[in-house]
């Protein structure tokens, strides 16, 4: 499926997204500064509901990662508008649709399992973690991808502040579960709550992050908020949005579309155009905002930081 764009648009017509986020960001401060409130939306992290602020509240003191693409970034309104959230619908269109409903405030994520330290993390602790931007490829298994500017931080800061006990070999990551604010889930297109995992190592890899915003923004209901996982070298479906839990286990945990289709989708889901999904070609990709289809790379373009960690396995049987 193309997205289409007219043709007859200058480019000079096109209002520059910065002077567009500016003019949006002084009329919201005005009309808080009325109230008493002055310009607090400025600050790192965010005050007040995402589902109000989404789009206009800026994420600051962000530092640049040694681990971004230079690759051209996908636009703002691509990335938003077309995307796979199944708790608000199954077409590409129905999360930005439908997700106004998600209130992303007050927002906790519960740590626990086989941890020393078990705790719950208020969203906005978590946004005083040490912030970057990191821009990343995001490769899907129906063979589109993006260049997405995440804001996150590294996993392995709330791994190292829980403590992890020698049994914990995996961990699992729960998406919320209320029907009432994701109307997706009132359908039984998976077993809900949405599960995802990851191995210990994996996740301690220093390309593996939680996301809270993109493009310098807070993260919009769409794309996951208020806080996502992001493991560029995997399948998008991997990395697990509005996450309200985090278990530390011994065992592999069962995942969502693993369960769903364990014919079609396995525990690692990493890139590999050398294995096909059983109804397409992953050989090749479809960049948003291109015409023509380009070659898909392994591990999606990560294998230098990652390759060692699948060393000695059949990635072919172990997909």
């Amino acid at each position: 499926m193309l997205i289409k764009r007219p043709d007859d648009i200058k480019s000079g017509e096109i209002t520059d997204k910065e002077l567009y986020l500016n003019r949006r960001q002084f009329i919201r401060t005005a009309s808080l500064g009325a109230a008493g409130l002055g310009s607090g939306l400025l600050i790192p992290g965010l005050l007040g509901p995402l589902g109000e602020a989404r789009g206009a509240t800026k994420l600051t003191g962000t530092g640049k990662s040694a681990f971004s693409t230079d690759e051209p970034q996908t636009p703002l309104k691509d990335i938003t508008g077309y995307n796979n959230f199944y708790e608000f619908g199954t077409d590409k269109s129905d999360p930005k649709r439908y997700s106004d409903s998600l209130k992303t405030r007050p927002w906790t994520v519960v740590v626990e399992g086989e941890v020393n330290k078990p705790r719950t993390f208020d969203i906005d602790e978590m946004l005083k973690m040490p912030l970057e931007e990191r821009v990343y490829r995001l490769r899907c298994v129906e063979a589109w991808s993006m260049v997405v500017p995440w804001i996150g931080f590294e996993l392995s800061h709330l791994i190292k502040a829980v403590e992890p006990t020698a049994n914990a070999k995996y961990i699992q990551f729960v998406t919320l579960h209320d029907p009432e604010q994701m109307p997706g889930q009132r359908r039984g297109v998976l077993d809900w709550p949405y599960v995802e995992g990851l191995r210990m190592d994996e996740a301690m890899n220093p390309l593996t992050i939680l996301g809270v915003g993109l493009y310098g923004e807070v993260m919009p209901n769409q794309n996951g908020a208020p806080i996502r996982v992001v493991v560029p070298w995997k399948y998008g479906f991997k990395s697990i949005k509005s996450i309200v839990k985090i278990r530390f286990v011994e065992k592999e945990p069962p995942t969502a579309w693993n369960v769903a289709a364990p014919q079609e989708y396995g525990f690692y889901s990493n890139v590999n155009p050398t294995v096909n999904h059983p109804r397409w070609s992953q050989a090749s990709e479809r960049r948003i905002g291109d015409f023509f289809r380009r070659k898909t790379l392994m591990f999606n373009g990560y294998e230098e930081q990652v390759a060692h960690l699948y060393k000695g396995m059949d990635l072919t049987k172990l997909y």
